[in-house]
């Protein structure tokens, strides 16, 4: 007897037990079988609709935060499989009302490593955790021939910036850092207010932030608390040296500060912020850098609670050397001449102003509101022609590229390494500023060619069972 064709033979299945081919051949079936007619998109739910077998699956490392929010924004694909070693996190975001499509058919898991090696279905993985694991799992993936999207900071070390883009490179697979203001409006009309001239000769560049917003220069705390059987700890602690549980010390937000898993304050908020100075000025790695801090948390287990680092990059593409300065903790820049009595330095996170010889332009964190200084000349300025191309998003572009691959993602590994190893050289003069040295690094051969001690801190050692070898 010939089989009845049934609804489930149809569904865009990923959930267990359901053939994982579905997917695959949904249109090749349909197609076969007489008497069914292909429906344009347009009638079945508009010019956005996405036709099943045109989905990406899309695995999401990191549920929680800013995991929640990565994955709420690549919904119109298929999310097909969560991992999070935090039950109940993982539970909250399943709650969510965005996860509706997808929440009876995902499947879970807390470790990323049988994630990934069990599920040849899966195309693209969102990796939102902790800096230190960031590419452990990058790493894990695009050697699987997966497309990554990463948090910002991309990593936790400057040989880690390297061997990410590297490997992307070899295995041919697109991706993206979240800097999420890399992709919008104001990101474009810096590059265009720097290339229209209105700037004049630009050789002074100033980065600041309100944060941290956590602690920093603090001990670790002393006891051990009972593990939740909820929370998975030694999967949280992955590449880090094994450490005890203390319930809110790390887990699941206060770990920025703590030099084992985050990057500090530059690393967090450095990419939407310098990023939109070191992307206009085609800014490389510096050739030297220095800073000043306050203390360290007790055995520089933390990063200080203020600090300001200074970046010297040289000459490029006919351009003049720069001098790049950053501010944390609650440290400023000098109010410029130029900005008027009463009017605020950038916005209440942060801000940037690039100083040229004929202007000086001012924006807040993520590239917002760029605005000549003062407003009076500003206003008297003809806005620069638009001359680049404008973004769907910074998720869109990553999920465009994977589909298209004559499209290119603007924050890909290849720029992304160089800024946040930027940025993590200035934790390195940070964490040596005691030495009184200006750091002078050859970025070719990656390496401080004036202090071996800063050297030790390029690259660091991995716990069994988590490196990127």
């Amino acid at each position: 007897m010939k089989k009845k064709t049934t609804r489930n033979d149809f569904l865009d299945s990923n959930s267990a037990g359901e053939p994982q081919s579905s997917r695959r051949s949904f249109m090749k079936k349909a197609g076969a079988l007489s008497g069914i007619m292909i429906v344009p998109r347009a009638v079945l739910g508009g010019e956005n609709y996405i036709a099943p077998s045109d989905r990406l699956n899309i695995a999401g490392v990191g549920a929680g935060g800013k995991g929640r929010s990565d994955i709420e924004s690549v919904v119109h694909e298929n999310i097909y499989a969560i991992c999070d070693i935090d039950d109940n996190r993982l539970a909250d975001t399943l709650k969510q009302e965005f996860a509706a499509p997808f929440r009876e058919k995902v499947k879970t898991f807390r470790d990323y490593r049988e994630m990934l090696e069990t599920q040849p279905e899966i195309d693209a993985v969102l990796i939102s955790t902790p800096d230190h694991m960031h590419a452990p799992i990058a790493m894990h993936a695009m050697r699987l021939g997966k497309h990554v999207y990463v948090q910002k900071p991309l990593c936790h070390t400057v040989a880690e910036c390297r061997l990410l883009a590297k490997t992307a490179e070899e295995h041919n697979v697109v991706t993206q850092m979240g800097n999420q203001g890399h992709a919008e409006e104001g990101a474009r009309l810096i590059n265009e207010w720097v290339a229209s001239g209105e700037l004049g000769t630009i050789e002074e560049v100033h980065c600041w932030t309100n944060r941290p917003v956590w602690p920093q220069g603090i001990a670790r705390p002393e006891g051990e608390m009972l593990i939740p059987d909820t929370v998975a700890w030694d999967l949280w602690l992955g590449a880090a040296a094994y450490r005890p549980y203390v319930e809110r010390a790390y887990h699941p937000f206060n770990w920025r500060g703590w030099l084992d898993f985050g990057t500090g304050v530059v690393g967090d908020m450095g990419a939407h912020i310098i990023d939109h100075p070191y992307w206009a000025l085609d800014l490389d790695l510096p050739t030297k850098i220095s800073a000043s801090s306050s203390r360290f948390g007790r055995e520089m287990e933390t990063f200080p609670i203020a600090s300001k680092i200074h970046f010297e990059f040289a000459a490029r593409n006919g351009r003049p050397p720069v001098k790049m300065t950053w501010y944390d903790g609650g440290l400023l820049p000098e109010r410029p001449e130029q900005l008027e009595n009463g009017r605020q330095l950038g916005d209440n996170d942060g801000g940037v102003l690039i100083v040229g010889s004929k202007n000086t332009l001012m924006h807040g964190v993520y590239g917002r509101d760029p605005q000549l200084i003062p407003e009076a000349t500003h206003l008297a300025t003809t806005a620069p022609a638009r001359t680049l191309p404008r973004s769907p998003g910074i998720y869109q572009e990553w999920i465009d590229a994977i589909k298209d691959r004559s499209k290119k993602t603007t924050s890909g590994f290849d720029y992304s390494g160089r800024l946040t190893e930027t940025m993590l050289l200035g934790n390195i003069a940070t964490i040596r500023a005691k030495e009184h040295k200006v750091l002078e690094y050859d970025g070719k051969a990656m390496r401080f060619t004036n202090d071996d001690g800063a050297n030790a801190y390029l690259d660091k050692a991995y716990r069994q069972g988590f490196g990127i070898a």
